[in-house]
């Protein structure tokens, strides 16, 4: 549907809004997972590779979309440069991680909001906040950037906030204790947790056909964002872990089930689970969720609309709402299907998929990068650099050590692919 467009509206600061907004649940939640796989030190080595990775990815993802400013990120960028079939999977992947993240960041907000009041069930908490910021979403994407600068900026605080109240009582023999608790293997299973941490930050590229100038602003966006990305990270996971160990962030109390709420276990240590501190944790935390719920689904209807815009889905969804000029239909089958993974209330499990996507895509904008650089070296580019493949060696890490997600995670891209082939050869 080409005559279907987006407005512009996005400045540089919205944009390092959105995208430090994209990731940042993920400090509040989901990486504790990952030290009940791979100890602390297992943690720190998977961490450290995909910072290595996402630092990489995101300076040379922010050249795809200064070269091609499309609201379908990397499925634009693949479509061009390795035709449509590979263009189907990259964006069929893209879809897959940013309709099933913000399920797995719904449940943990229910899961924070469930602390203020215990009687009101998570998954209802979950699907009211679907329903809230989808509505948001539709209302118009100037409002909804506007919102989620505003919150991304109060759930940066608070984590500085948490890394002062916790970091004097900070003890490097808890960062020692239990380091590797199944050996090396357990390093490689963190990966799906160590990706979790920086997943969506590509989500700014579905927005650079918003950005007021997307040659100079998505730059900006992307480098800032993914600097103040890692030393959140650092703070708050050295801050958490030092407090009491990693079974304490990892486990609710006095149990041996999983915690969405690591924060606040690791504060609840220093001052209570009744100080003004505590609560305020939560209250700014339940911010630091909804800034990435709210940004995923913002990324996610972008790039379903523009499947649908270009003719690789229902046209339907690549049509905009009359009114408020949004991608509202896209919008609105991403939040059916995400409450639809909402109901297993498997957050691990979810997380995984959402990072096997994650992980395809990265893959194919590297390929995507070097074919345009070679093909297309006339096209406008601010910047150019150097890419590395550490997302080759994690997808294959993730699927070995979560086969039955990966089965599920391919079988989706395979059934999908031979719809569209199937759809493709029909309409010749």
């Amino acid at each position: 549907m080409p005559g279907e467009s987006l407005k512009k509206t996005l400045s540089p600061m919205m944009l390092w809004g959105l995208g430090v907004g994209y990731v940042i649940s993920g400090m509040y939640f989901g990486w504790n997972l990952g030290f009940k796989e791979g100890g602390t030190l297992g943690m720190a080595i998977a961490i450290g590779f995909i910072v290595v990775m996402y630092a990489a990815f995101s300076f040379s993802y922010a050249e795809l979309a200064c070269a091609i400013p499309k609201a379908g990120g990397v499925f634009d960028y693949a479509n061009r440069a390795l035709g449509k079939d590979i263009g189907f999977i990259a964006g069929m992947a893209q879809n897959i991680e940013f309709i099933f993240a913000p399920p797995a960041i719904a449940l943990s907000i229910g899961a924070y909001f469930n602390l203020f009041f215990p009687s009101v069930p998570v998954l209802a908490i979950a699907i009211v906040a679907y329903l809230l910021f989808t509505g948001l979403n539709i209302y118009g994407v100037k409002a909804a950037a506007t919102f989620e600068l505003v919150i991304t900026i109060l759930a940066v605080a608070e984590l500085l906030i948490f890394a002062g109240v916790t970091l004097p009582h900070f003890k490097a023999a808890n960062l020692t204790n239990n380091p590797l608790p199944h050996g090396w293997a357990g390093m490689f299973a963190c990966i799906p947790f160590a990706v979790w941490i920086f997943l969506g930050i590509e989500g700014v590229g579905n927005v650079a056909e918003e950005s007021l100038n997307p040659q100079k602003d998505i730059s900006k966006g992307f480098g800032s964002a993914i600097i103040t990305l890692i030393v959140l990270c650092g703070l708050t996971l050295v801050a958490a872990v030092g407090v009491s160990g990693w079974e304490a962030i990892v486990y609710k109390t006095g149990t041996t089930e999983s915690s969405d709420s690591p924060l606040p276990l690791a504060m609840a240590r220093i001052v209570g689970d009744n100080s003004f501190l505590f609560h305020m944790l939560i209250t700014v935390g339940l911010f630091g969720l909804v800034a990435s719920f709210h940004g995923l689904i913002l990324a996610g209807g972008r790039a379903t609309f523009e499947f649908g815009r270009i003719g690789f889905a229902p046209q339907f969804l690549g049509k905009i709402n009359g009114r408020f000029q949004t991608p509202a239909y896209a919008l609105l089958v991403n939040m059916l299907i995400g409450i639809v993974a909402l109901v297993t209330g498997r957050t691990g499990d979810i997380i995984t998929i959402a990072g096997l996507g994650a992980l395809t895509l990265y893959i194919i904008s590297m390929v995507s990068l070097f074919v345009l650089r070679n093909n297309e070296p006339e096209m406008t580019r601010p910047f150019r650099v150097p890419l590395l493949v550490i997302a080759t060696f994690s997808i294959i890490v993730m699927s070995y050590y979560n086969f039955k997600l990966a089965l599920i995670y391919f079988g989706i891209l395979a059934v999908a692919f031979l719809i569209f082939k199937i759809a493709k050869r029909n309409a010749v």
